[in-house]
């Protein structure tokens, strides 16, 4: 339909009708450019002047050599130079797409490459976090039981200082104090300072 289209209004109106809507475009159509661009060429061959009489027409004269037709050198070399221009053109196109390509082929290999590196990295990193990780938990375990030791290290030193104080000697008792006395004690100067 050319720059306009028919539209249906389908789910708008409940009655049919048509909407044309009109579109212009902003630049010129290529192939009516070249169109415009076209020139009428001089003929290759020149012929024998045209028949304008009535005798002429009638009474056929005899072709000759000579009259037949001639190739006019001018116009011959005229096109070789527009075929050879044309396809100097054609081949410097085809050369700077073909550069365009490689540019590009250039950029996304090392993007590719610089990619592989970053997933090497990132592999590699995750290996180790997990290597680290599948070590905490031995860790966790190994602490627990530390604390356990602890816990009970403390309990019997806390019960080995009460029954000292209790019933040790009298030098002894003045001298040592419960270790939960003593914990609390360095706890509440720690807070002062």
């Amino acid at each position: 339909m050319g720059a306009s289209e028919s539209v249906p209004t389908g789910s708008q109106n409940p009655e049919d009708g048509i909407t044309t809507v009109s579109e212009r475009t902003q630049g010129v159509d290529p192939i009516l450019q070249r169109l415009e661009s076209l020139q009428i060429s001089k003929p290759i061959l020149t012929t024998a002047p045209a028949e304008g009489t009535l005798t002429d027409i009638l009474v056929p004269r005899s072709v000759s050599s000579s009259t037949s037709g001639v190739v006019n050198p001018n116009v011959l070399l005229e096109l070789f130079s527009m075929y050879r221009d044309w396809q100097e053109e054609k081949a410097q196109k085809i050369s700077k797409k073909q550069e365009e390509i490689e540019n590009k082929i250039e950029v996304v290999d090392a993007l590719a490459v610089k990619l592989l590196q970053r997933f090497n990295y990132s592999a590699s990193s995750m290996k180790t976090t997990s290597n680290h990780l599948s070590e905490v938990h031995a860790l966790q375990v190994e602490l627990g039981e530390l604390k356990g030791r602890l816990t009970e290290v403390i309990s019997n030193c806390d019960a080995l200082c009460k029954r000292i104080s209790s019933e040790g000697p009298e030098s002894l008792q003045s001298s040592v104090k419960p270790l939960t006395a003593v914990v609390a004690s360095t706890t509440n100067q720690l807070k002062e300072q």
